[in-house]
């Protein structure tokens, strides 16, 4: 046994058993070692973000970590983006990243770089692997580190001849995902600050958005006469009718300090003071008022769970339905031209139970959270870092994650082009998912933009730098020259009848939606 091969016979021992690849010359030992054992899922992704968004919606979905594996410092490089999208959803990832031979380091060659300092940013534990003896070992701290509450991103350096030396078996992998616990002490202090706040605020994030506890929380709510808010960015929500009705804090600054303005005490549970997503001239960064009191009840890492069944037994919470409950309100499908009220409408109609929808449909989608809140039960997942090319590679790590469940992806046109090598992989697994892609033709959130930050007359340099069209993008041919199947709508009724067709077919369908 080499130690690439008792890397993977270690994975495995960890319930580490899909890997996102991208290899190259110093991981061909790794590659030759995914032969010996078929219980790993091996899937090749045609770009490195395509692999690490993967396991960002593997995680989201699987709550356990998938691995990647990635061809030394630009390889890692490559996936950056959707790593740092990663780090801020709380996902766990154990990245496999091949590295020049101990002895070939120091020849500086061509690929040779600083691999630990590139991971570093986006990584909660880096390790270089000295040798092949230790390589097992370093694999299961990778995974113990990943499985971290409410997940890590693990990174483990894989020179070759570590790879391709002599290994040693680890019989077994060893880990816990403990949590804090949420003192007394703290718990009655936010019992008395919602007893006493005039017009007080519950703001939630991570587990307590799961279905039982926003739930619980929501019960809470109604004994003390406060409302519920999240984020907009949301790693997972489960909505829809039978579910609590979460309302998201808006986006728009000015939108934003309007809404929150009047509540005097905010209790966090697993959530962030709001702060704008960019800062502009003349408006604030900080979303509140300063004489908001907050009381921060719960981190993501405390066990929210058990905080929040204390604070149901400490208010005396009632079996009473929460007043926020979503009711099934299937909306009617429209007729005619496509805008976003119409689109929203026909995600609303059209869900099926269970589906999981990943949005990255920027400013297109802005009202579909709210039009798809009695739909038919399923989950919603966000971008939480912000950087584009989010929505297709999880879409990929989603399905990979739940066989059963439909995936929906929406896409702003711009943002599919960052990771487009996505459907490719989508064909090639025959991946459950319905792509539609919203063709404005544009980088429609940044015009917006350029009028927040003071320019009201761009010239034509400037729009120019936010058109795609001279070319226009042609998604439909783009498609289908990744083995996917597309069409491209222009009316709703052609978008309702395909829409349709892609949720009942098994497999990969992309509609593009013109704007």
């Amino acid at each position: 046994m080499n130690g690439a091969e008792s890397l993977v016979a270690t994975l495995l021992k960890g319930d580490v058993n899909v890997c996102f690849t991208n290899p190259g010359t110093s991981e061909m030992h790794f590659v030759a070692a995914l032969d010996q054992y078929e219980e790993m899922r091996s899937i090749l992704c045609l770009f490195e973000g395509c692999a690490t968004g993967a396991a960002d919606g593997y995680f989201r979905m699987q709550r356990t970590p998938a691995s990647t594996l990635l061809h030394l410092g630009p390889g890692l490089a490559n996936g950056l983006a959707n790593l740092h999208n990663a780090k801020k959803a709380s996902s766990g990832i154990v990245n496999i990243v091949g590295e020049h031979a101990l002895d070939h380091i120091k020849l500086n060659a061509p690929l040779t770089s600083d691999i630990e300092g590139i991971a570093r940013p986006v990584s909660h534990w880096v390790k270089t692997s000295k040798s092949s003896k230790d390589i097992a070992i370093d694999g299961a701290e990778a995974i113990k580190n990943a499985r971290v509450n409410p997940g890590q991103i693990a990174t483990l350096i894989l020179p070759g001849d570590t790879a391709w030396n002599e290994g040693s078996k680890l019989e077994s992998v060893e880990f816990k995902s403990s949590s804090n616990k949420v003192s007394a002490d703290l718990i009655q202090e936010g019992v008395e600050a919602l007893k006493n706040a005039k017009n007080p605020l519950i703001l939630v994030g991570g587990a307590a958005l799961e279905e039982k506890n926003l739930i619980k929380i929501a019960k809470i709510a109604d004994k003390m006469n406060c409302p519920i808010k999240t984020d907009w960015f949301n790693a997972r929500l489960d909505k829809g009718a039978g579910r609590i009705n979460s309302v998201r804090i808006p986006y728009v600054v000015d939108n934003a300090v309007e809404v929150l303005k009047s509540f005097d005490t905010i209790l966090v549970i697993g959530a962030r003071r709001p702060v704008a997503f960019f800062a502009y001239p003349n408006k604030p960064g900080v979303l509140t008022q300063d004489s908001t009191k907050f009381v921060e009840l719960a981190s993501l890492s405390d066990d929210i769970t058990d905080l929040i069944e204390k604070l149901s037994d400490k208010i005396g919470v009632s079996n009473i339905v929460p007043s926020t409950m979503s009711e099934l309100k299937i909306p009617e499908i429209p007729k005619g031209p496509i805008n976003t009220t119409s689109l929203g409408m026909v995600l609303g109609a059209l869900i099926p139970e269970n589906a999981i929808v990943i949005d990255e449909s920027v400013t297109t989608g802005r009202e579909f959270f709210y039009q798809t809140a009695g739909s038919h039960p399923h989950t919603w997942l966000n971008n939480c870092g912000g950087s584009i090319g989010f929505g297709m590679p999880v879409a990929i790590g989603a399905a990979v994650a739940c066989p059963d469940q439909k995936v929906i992806s929406l896409e702003g046109d711009g943002s599919a082009m960052y990771t487009v090598q996505s459907l490719w992989t989508m064909a090639r697994e025959n991946l459950d998912i319905v792509v539609l892609i919203f063709a404005n033709q544009s980088y429609k959130i940044l015009q917006g933009e350029l009028t927040n930050v003071g320019v009201d007359n761009p010239g034509k340099s400037a729009l120019e730098m936010l058109s795609l069209k001279d070319p226009s993008l042609d998604w439909v041919s783009v498609s289908k020259g990744m083995g996917v199947d597309g069409v491209r709508v222009d009316n709703i009724e052609d978008l309702v009848k395909n829409f349709k067709h892609g949720l009942k077919e098994n497999g990969p369908f992309l509609i593009e939606v013109m704007i």
